[in-house]
């Protein structure tokens, strides 16, 4: 599972643990006060603090209409009983006709910000009588362990069809950094081996480079190719001990960027056109001349050769 989805999932998982079992005895113990719409919001406003990071809670009926008060921490409003519901997104399709259930996140029409609401039936005698529903800021719902980002695995996008379609039309012009290639590699190397560059995207047909530094990881800096080449870039990017965070030895810099070397050079007509690399997180990226773009672990990246990235042509056949 991707860190993107594992947050996700986990947040959800966090506030349905934190939520079900409450919501089930609030729920029970709504069922006598249903029809007495005071009793009930002093049911609701008693229950409130015992919902963790709960902005709003109320009562709607089986059609979807407020029964009760909106009753948040510090405030009762009764001039929205009667209004109907059934448009939100928690009434159109997670409405529990019997049990628990949590809405999509949307934009609260209340607060304005994005949200959650859980909702739990409220049965009487296998009756459904309505719904106990509790709105939830998603800025403010906590994980229950810490999610961290996990190697990321080969992916691969294809990028304009346009371009892929003409790809067979088209052949590599030499760019003025493809003529300097072996010493810009080397001076990219120096770079993020002692002089505090974190990231790098390289652009070789437009010969630019762009960097990211640990002095300064908010900004970035773009170079052409007769900046990078001046020593005295060294007075803009002095001297730096190697940053205790990345997860890329020192070592596997020098791998990394001889390896992007070599899928420039392979072949005229699908070539590398940029690649981007990063010691902290260890991603590097790649876009070919189809258009077409990988990103992938530098671990990953170095086990590949140039055969899986070429087939044939990485043994000379054309």
């Amino acid at each position: 599972m991707s860190w993107f989805k594992e947050v996700i999932s986990n947040k959800k998982k966090t506030l349905a643990k934190r939520s079900e079992s409450l919501l089930t005895a609030l729920a029970k113990s709504c069922v006598y006060a249903w029809d007495d719409t005071e009793e009930l919001d002093g049911i609701l406003q008693d229950s409130l603090n015992m919902l963790p990071y709960c902005d709003l809670i109320y009562a709607v009926d089986t059609v979807g209409t407020l029964i009760s008060s909106n009753i948040e921490a510090h405030k009762k409003d009764s001039t929205l009983r009667g209004r109907l519901l059934s448009g939100r997104p928690y009434m159109e399709k997670t409405l529990p006709y019997k049990g628990f259930t949590m809405s999509p996140v949307y934009i609260s029409t209340h607060s304005g910000k994005s949200c959650i609401t859980v909702m739990q039936s409220v049965t009487r005698e296998d009756q459904v009588l309505g719904f106990i529903a509790a709105d939830f800021d998603v800025e403010q719902l906590p994980v229950d362990k810490d999610v961290k980002q996990a190697d990321t695995k080969w992916q691969q996008y294809k990028g304009d069809p346009a371009i892929r379609g003409t790809l067979f039309m088209q052949e590599r012009a030499s760019s003025a950094m493809d003529k300097q290639l072996d010493n810009v590699t080397e001076i990219i190397k120096e770079m993020m081996q002692h002089h505090g560059i974190f990231h790098c995207k390289i652009h070789y047909s437009s010969s630019r480079v762009s960097f990211w530094s640990m002095e300064n990881p908010y900004d970035y800096h773009i170079h052409m190719l007769d900046d990078l080449v001046n020593p005295e870039r060294c007075l803009a990017y002095p001297r730096q001990d190697y940053p205790k965070i990345a997860t890329v030895p020192p070592k596997d810099i020098e791998q990394v960027m001889d390896m992007l070397k070599a899928l420039r050079n392979m072949d005229e007509t699908v070539y590398l056109r940029s690649a981007s690399f990063n010691i902290v997180n260890g991603i590097v990226g790649l876009t070919f001349s189809c258009d077409g773009s990988h990103y992938m672990n530098y671990k990953e990246f170095l086990e590949w050769d140039l055969e899986k990235w070429f087939g044939n042509k990485a043994d000379g056949k054309k």
